[in-house]
């Protein structure tokens, strides 16, 4: 009986282990999952933010509130830019600190705890914005005593200093989320004290043990001020499994750990889940095999045996299926996620091309206006004559002069259409376009400029040329770019020139704008169709021209080169595919 006894007992210690073990072992998995979801929800919180830094040392007001700050009205004109920003953006404040830390201007101007005036250089992502050009941080507010994540740039001018465009992000919509979730979900920071976390009780403590150094850390930058950091006893204390899975007990109750660093800030995302299910299981498992094994025969425990073996079968299989049925749920709501990431994607698109219209005839604004101004003058010379040659009595004369007038009145009239045809935002479909009567277009916009820069740009286009599917106002957008560069490109030239050669081959048209300037150098070769970057000088171009204009070929099925070298000028080349060689259906792919 003893020998039956020990057999037993250690045959239900075995059952109990195998479950618990298989039971662990599929509830790490399913935290793995859970960690890779959720990590991707953190980071989509902070990165949709990333930018706006960035974006505000680019920004002239905020420039101008750097390099002047005691100017009457520039404070005031910040402060209420950053706060329609905030409040467009959706971030919980904005602010510019000077190179000494202080604030300059804030979201919050107007409210009680406003920032400005405050000194942050005591922060770690000011100092690394100004020593690296970008920091960010997750602290308690010291002035609002309201945690957030930290965003910083770096904003250079043109006179040298510096100051650091700061936005701070709320991270409260995510803990809100866990909590009603019941999940005991979080992220702790790189010296582990959890500042996130959907279990209300585990927020600011630590999940390992804190060093002298990172707590000493955490003082200094004054992280936490405010906030009673609960250092002992750490939440994990269970040794790591193979797969990193830890244990941890709180409020008497077992939970399995598993965490995960994330980029950029080396966060520590972690999540939980309770192992009472999994104990309970294993120690029924085990219940069940010394029942069965004291109550019938060798035979009776086989048969019991392979039942639990079929069982377990069964649940992994219905394990598995509710993982497969989740992960489909989630793959769908990813593909509308994209769908909706696309369509903003194309809408931005369709903002940057009107916006790059309106900059091209921004630079040609002079031009244009004095292509208008000398009809005008033309015409009240000529009006004054036909009042003068009425009173005489002079009928043919009067007819003559009032002809003159109709002709100015037609110039302009034929100026502010192309104008208008230009600036309108293109909203049918591809058709088939006269590739000559675009440049023909695009050259009667740019000629005002060149012009006025003494040359005439010439265009050497062969009869017959074949039709190529597309928009006409988008690809006249393309063609003027590359002419106001080229009209730029030869502005200091020795013998200025600008051609355009069309020709067709091959099954496709091409359109060479040629221009006689200094060329392309060969180190930005590689980055000059690059968006927002410019070789030309500060306040000329966001050098969006080239970016938008390769988009808008490349979506018609085309291509935009480029070739030159340093002192021998520069040829951009445009190839669109001919009609004749596609279907509309085949063009709009």
């Amino acid at each position: 009986m003893v020998a039956v006894a020990l057999g037993v007992a250690a045959l239900s210690a075995a059952v109990w282990n195998l479950t618990a073990e298989a039971g662990r072992a599929r509830l790490s998995r399913d935290l793995a999952d859970k960690l890779t979801v959720t990590g991707r929800a953190v980071l989509s919180e902070v990165e949709r933010f990333r930018y706006l830094p960035g974006v505000l040392a680019l920004d002239p007001r905020v420039a101008g509130l750097i390099e002047h700050p005691g100017r009457s009205g520039t404070i005031d004109v910040a402060n209420r830019y950053l706060t329609r920003l905030r409040d467009h953006a959706g971030a919980d404040e904005i602010y510019i600190l000077a190179a000494d830390g202080t604030t300059l201007a804030a979201s919050n101007w107007a409210e009680e705890t406003s920032f400005v005036g405050r000194n942050y250089r005591f922060r770690a992502y000011f100092k690394d914005a100004l020593t690296l050009g970008e920091g960010r941080f997750y602290a308690v507010g010291v002035t609002t005593g309201k945690p957030g994540y930290f965003l910083a740039s770096r904003i250079p001018t043109a006179s040298g200093i510096q100051g650091v465009a700061v936005v701070k992000v709320d991270m409260a919509p995510l803990e809100l989320a866990w909590s009603r979730a019941g999940e005991r979900t979080g992220v702790a920071d790189l010296a582990g004290v959890i500042f996130l976390t959907g279990h209300l009780p585990w927020k600011y403590r630590v999940l390992d043990p804190l060093s002298d150094a990172a707590s000493k850390a955490i003082v200094e930058a004054r992280q936490y001020e405010g906030v009673r950091l609960v250092v002992s006893p750490p939440l994990t204390a269970g040794t790591p499994y193979a797969d990193q899975a830890e244990t941890l007990s709180d409020g008497g109750e077992a939970f399995l750990l598993r965490r995960r660093r994330i980029s950029p800030d080396g966060w520590q995302l972690f999540a939980t889940v309770s192992l009472t299910p999994v104990l309970n299981q294993a120690r029924l498992a085990a219940l069940m095999t010394a029942f069965g094994t004291l109550l019938v025969a060798a035979v009776v425990l086989y048969l019991r045996q392979r039942r639990q073996i079929v069982r377990m079968t069964l649940d992994a299989h219905a394990a598995l299926e509710r993982r497969v049925a989740e992960r489909t749920r989630e793959l769908a709501h990813e593909v509308e996620e994209r769908k909706r990431a696309e369509a903003d994607l194309r809408a931005a698109q369709e903002e940057l091309i009107q916006a790059a219209k309106l900059a091209a005839l921004g630079r040609m604004s002079t031009a244009i206006v004095h292509e208008v101004s000398q009809p005008l003058a033309a015409m009240e010379t000529t009006l004054a004559s036909t009042a003068v040659l009425a009173e005489r009595g002079s009928p043919d004369d009067v007819k003559r002069t009032v002809g003159a007038a109709r002709d100015l009145v037609r110039r302009m009239q034929r100026t502010v259409r192309h104008l208008k045809s230009f600036a309108r935002r293109d909203r049918g479909g591809r058709q088939p376009v006269d590739p000559a009567q675009v440049v023909e277009a695009a050259v009667e916009l740019a000629s005002h400029r060149a012009r006025d820069q003494g040359l005439a740009i010439t265009v050497e286009a062969p009869a017959g040329l074949p039709r190529v599917f597309g928009h006409a106002v988008r690809l006249e957008q393309v063609v003027v770019n590359l002419l106001v560069n080229a009209l730029d490109a030869v502005r200091n030239a020795a013998a200025p020139a600008v051609r355009v050669i069309l020709s067709a081959g091959d099954g496709a048209v091409t359109i060479a704008v040629h221009d006689t300037g200094p060329g392309i150098d060969e180190a930005v070769r590689d980055r000059i169709t690059e968006p927002f970057f410019t070789t030309k000088e500060t306040g000329e171009g966001l050098g969006l021209g080239l970016a938008i204009s390769r988009a808008i070929v490349e979506e018609l099925g085309g291509s935009l080169s480029f070739a030159g070298a340093p002192g021998e000028g520069s040829v951009f080349t445009v190839r669109l595919p001919a009609a004749a060689e596609q279907t509309p259906s085949e063009a709009a792919e």
